[in-house]
């Protein structure tokens, strides 16, 4: 599934959905080729889709019951809000995150997490 013609709401949901089966094919074809991914306001702390991939396989391996709810969305533009609840598996860690993601070209351009 490409992630063009999709709203920004669209794409967004549609990483979460691939995040949550933890489909890393899936998930990473919402992502542009450069994505940038950082902490709000601060440090960048990956570049690109292959580095991406890589932290993103290494999680789902190492936390294979994780999964994120959404509790809140707001898009503006090609700028979407999510403040989600995630969880690393049943009885597991637990912790809120807000994600900023800037959609361009019906992908992910850039993320910006606070925790």
């Amino acid at each position: 599934m490409s992630a063009q013609g999709l709203s920004p709401s669209e794409v967004a949901q549609g990483q979460l959905d691939a995040y949550n089966v933890q489909d890393l094919d899936a998930f990473c074809r919402f992502y542009a080729d450069e994505v940038v991914v950082a902490d709000l306001n601060g440090t960048v702390t990956q570049q690109g889709l292959a580095g991406l991939r890589e932290r993103y396989a290494r999680m789902f391996l190492q936390h294979p019951q994780n999964r994120a709810e959404l509790v809140n969305r707001i898009a503006v533009g090609n700028i979407v809000a999510d403040h989600e609840r995630v969880a690393r598996g049943p009885g597991g860690e637990t912790f809120e995150v807000m994600a900023v993601y800037t959609i361009a070209g019906g992908k992910i351009a850039r993320v910006d997490f606070a925790k």
